[in-house]
């Protein structure tokens, strides 16, 4: 354990061996470190936060602050973040409004610098998320996620697995798995293919997602219709998560 002289630790916090935190760092008393984390200089992180095992923390973060909701009645809440998460420059997370609700992060993401999670979020494994991204309330974000830098994304909106969103994008509707999508507000592009290549689809799984994406996407039928039209198709398990996306929805799809 290497912890710089300057930081303050309050009693009570759980910190595990092999944790490196460095100058003028704040750990509040009900904060849990787990094994082989980095914390960098000046970051804070309080509340009732656990740090996963092998996270890398850089300077200024600010982890665990109360909720940015008038809704905050101050009760004990939780950040949860899993393991080998990078967290850059001055990204803030905060810990869910209600009494006992949690903000969770995941395993193995890359949140680069000044990106803002707000209280309540659930964000996967595997997501990138570039400067200056912001999520409101209750953002769900699933696995292997891509978001571009100066995006906004609303609160309550979920955005499917393997999307892959552009940079300066406002998204106000649910984002489907699988697509490619960008602009003020965003607009479907269509399937996210590199991404799904790099992450070991086959050629076939894409084809099958493709098809699936023309009738729910590029078809003149509206979802009701399109999703009528899909019952009567065989689909595989990717192609059932998007259409159980989409019926799921209750803010509407960027089509």
């Amino acid at each position: 354990m290497t912890i710089h002289p300057s930081v303050i630790i309050f009693p009570g916090a759980k910190i595990d061996s092999d944790v490196e935190i460095g100058p003028h760092t704040v750990i509040g008393k009900d904060v849990v470190i787990k094994k082989g984390a980095k914390i960098g200089p000046n970051v804070v992180i309080e509340g009732w936060t656990t740090i996963g095992a092998g996270c890398q923390i850089y300077t200024g973060a600010v982890i665990g602050s109360p909720t940015q909701d008038l809704k905050n009645e101050g009760k004990r809440s939780y950040v949860e973040i899993g393991p080998e998460n990078i967290i850059r420059e001055y990204v803030t997370i905060n810990r869910a409004t209600k009494a006992e609700a949690v903000t969770r992060i995941g395993k193995g993401n890359f949140i680069m610098t000044n990106v803002h999670i707000a209280h309540d979020c659930i964000l996967g494994d595997g997501i990138i998320m570039a400067n200056l991204t912001t999520l409101a309330g209750h953002v769900v974000v699933e696995d292997r996620v891509v978001i571009e830098g100066l995006t906004a994304v609303q609160q309550f909106i979920r955005i499917g697995r393997h999307a892959f969103i552009g940079g300066y994008s406002k998204v106000m509707k649910d984002i489907s798995p699988y697509l490619k999508v960008a602009g003020q507000p965003t607009e479907v592009y269509g399937i996210n293919t590199i991404g799904l290549e790099r992450n070991g689809f086959s050629e076939e799984r894409i084809k099958d997602i493709e098809k699936t994406y023309r009738i729910l996407f590029r078809s003149k039928l509206n979802v009701t219709q399109a999703l009528k039209r899909l019952e009567k198709i065989e689909l595989t398990p990717d192609t059932v998560h998007m259409v159980e996306f989409v019926k799921n929805s209750t803010n509407g799809i960027c089509r």
